[in-house]
């Protein structure tokens, strides 16, 4: 399959995890790098449309606090996780590095950005705890984060 993600065997992960989905060099050189960062066991779990809409817009804000080479973060249409887009190329500690901030941010929110009718498409699906008790579950399982598949 084109997709990666689509080759990946989705019975044999065990989230959740952050991995390094795919890096592409483009032709002038530059390097881009996406991480599947999975909150919710495939097939099993999913997060609830105003979650995943709230952690995309308060992760994507915040994170780029911590670092310029944030392209973008996107929801899997799956509702299990998102991609995360960087560009070059980052030691792998780094980046869960970069998550564990960003989602420690999210907690310490008072409001979710932009969650308003002139900046966001759909306003009205938010909810800041949602995401809130999302981040803080992603993060009670920090240590375990670079495993990907069930041993």
């Amino acid at each position: 399959m084109n997709v990666e993600s689509f080759n990946l065997d989705h019975t044999t992960v065990s989230a959740p995890y952050v991995r390094v989905a795919d890096t592409k060099r483009l032709p002038a050189g530059d390097v881009l790098t996406k991480y599947d960062i999975r909150f919710c066991q495939p097939n099993v779990d999913h997060l609830e449309m105003p979650v995943v809409h709230s952690l995309e817009h308060t992760f994507a804000e915040h994170s780029r606090n911590h670092s310029d080479d944030v392209v973008d973060f996107s929801p899997m249409g799956c509702q299990t996780g998102f991609y995360l887009l960087l560009a070059g190329e980052h030691p792998y500690e780094k980046v869960l590095d970069l998550v564990e901030v960003t989602l420690r941010d999210i907690l310490d929110a008072t409001e979710v950005p932009a969650a308003n009718e002139t900046q966001c498409g759909w306003a009205a699906s938010h909810t800041l705890a949602g995401a809130q008790d999302a981040a803080r579950t992603m993060l009670a399982q920090r240590e375990g984060w670079a495993t990907v598949t069930a041993a």
